[in-house]
């Protein structure tokens, strides 16, 4: 397994995934200044292997917000299940500990349906995700 190398996702947009304490799972978008947990940057390949097969799962539902935006385009996995958080602009230079809601599932997709050998990179967050449009990644 060849871990991420922090040193170099500033300014780069990363997509981290989480699951909350149900086991829903939301993409988290870094946007290029998002805070990134550890968990997620374990491992490239396993990282590579989650977001392939995420890619290949049935769309399942239509999308919460309206079609033909810039926030649709960046929503797509909502259809999959996910919820879908999208960093805070940061101040020039800064790094975010915060992510805002921009698509919420009406069927979250939940983690046991992932593959076990794919879990190790889905960072555990606090929350359950209905309640909070927006979330602090701290302590990374």
């Amino acid at each position: 397994m060849t871990p991420v190398d922090r040193s170099e996702l500033p300014g780069m947009e990363f997509d981290w995934l989480a699951a909350d304490e149900a086991g829903n799972l939301a993409q988290m978008l870094s946007s290029g200044v998002g805070r990134i947990p550890e968990a997620a940057l374990s491992s490239e390949e396993t990282l590579f292997a989650l977001h392939l097969f995420l890619d290949e799962l049935p769309l399942t539902e239509p999308l919460s917000i309206p079609e033909g935006s810039f926030q649709a385009l960046l929503a797509q996995p909502q259809r999959r299940g996910l919820f879908v958080y999208d960093a805070v602009k940061a101040a020039e230079g800064e790094r975010t500990s915060e992510y805002i809601l921009i698509a919420a599932p009406t069927q979250p997709l939940t983690l046991d349906r992932i593959p076990e050998e794919l879990r190790g990179v889905v960072a555990r967050m606090p929350a359950l995700f209905l309640d909070f449009e927006r979330l602090g990644i701290d302590g990374v």
